[in-house]
């Protein structure tokens, strides 16, 4: 229960700031901050904000350069979201229990709406109100650019759109998944790291701990895809299978990706144990990932 308090206490947080960042608009470009608001205020889980601030509370790290670093994160994660929903990606109707926002809207408006986003989250790191220091404003900008840029989260996209060309087997999807999936998750905990002064030691368990959590948490979403309640879930299932795509499930196994999931979960844990009791919130936050159903 203490995790989930945190959770959604981290996740309420973020949505005001979110409110604040992209006020409703008036004029031409009305439209435009109204798409943005329906895809940024749904009600998601927050995860990657929650490891922002959580991780930054191990070094003490001030709440309102962590709340901004985690409102900036989730702005990329929702326009990747966004354009992943495209007919021209993914093709989804549904996303976080509302109709994606090309369905609610237009494919024209989805595009610019994610583009927004995007480059919203380097305004808020930029601003003097996340950290007073430029060199750790440019560190955090650097950070999230190389995160989502192509040799992260996108270069994960460019894998999953090769499959015809390419289809993948358990390494090319753990590469996938590490840029795709990880390297947000990863950037979570090291923006918490950069704001937050933590030695090399730290920063380098953080490291491991995101690296084995974010392959586990996409496991750990691939089972969900195949055995999750869609109401529950609230977004599109089944639709790697439905694409003939493998991924973890396909090619592990039910029993094989739980157990591997079972493996991540344990090493992420082991990487913690420097922070002691200080991480017993982020220890729950693994075992939340074992036990998902939405």
């Amino acid at each position: 229960m203490e995790f989930e308090q945190r959770l959604t206490e981290i996740a309420d947080k973020v949505t005001v700031a979110l409110d604040q960042l992209i006020p409703p608009a008036q004029g031409p470009e009305a439209n435009l901050m109204r798409a943005m608001r329906h895809a940024a205020l749904a009600n998601g889980k927050r995860m990657r904000p929650f490891y922002v601030i959580e991780t930054g509370a191990l070094f003490d790290a001030d709440e309102t350069a962590l709340l901004r670093a985690a409102a900036a994160l989730e702005c990329v994660h929702t326009y990747s979201l966004v354009h992943d929903d495209l007919p021209c990606m993914d093709d989804d109707d549904l996303r976080r229990g509302q109709p994606t926002v090309h369905k609610a809207f237009d494919e024209a408006t989805a595009v610019l709406a994610g583009d927004a986003l995007l480059t919203l989250a380097f305004k808020i790191l930029s601003g003097e109100d996340t950290h007073g220091d430029p060199m750790v404003r440019l560190r955090l900008i650097e950070r999230l650019a190389d995160a989502a840029g192509a040799k992260g989260m996108v270069g994960g996209q460019m894998i999953d759109m090769l499959e015809e060309e390419s289809p993948r087997d358990l390494n090319t999807i753990t590469r996938m998944q590490r840029l795709k999936t990880g390297a947000l998750i990863s950037y979570s905990v090291e923006a918490a790291a950069i704001i937050g002064g933590a030695s090399e030691n730290s920063r380098h368990a953080l490291a491991g701990f995101a690296q084995d959590l974010g392959l586990a948490y996409q496991i750990a979403d691939d089972l969900l895809d195949a055995e999750g309640d869609q109401d529950v879930v609230g977004k599109t299932l089944r639709r790697d299978e439905s694409a003939g795509k493998a991924n973890f499930v396909t090619v592990l196994g039910i029993e094989g990706a739980r157990e591997r999931v079972r493996l991540l979960a344990a090493q992420a844990k082991q990487h913690l144990a420097i922070f002691r009791d200080k991480a017993n919130i982020l220890l729950q936050s693994v075992d939340y990932v074992l036990d998902r159903t939405r």
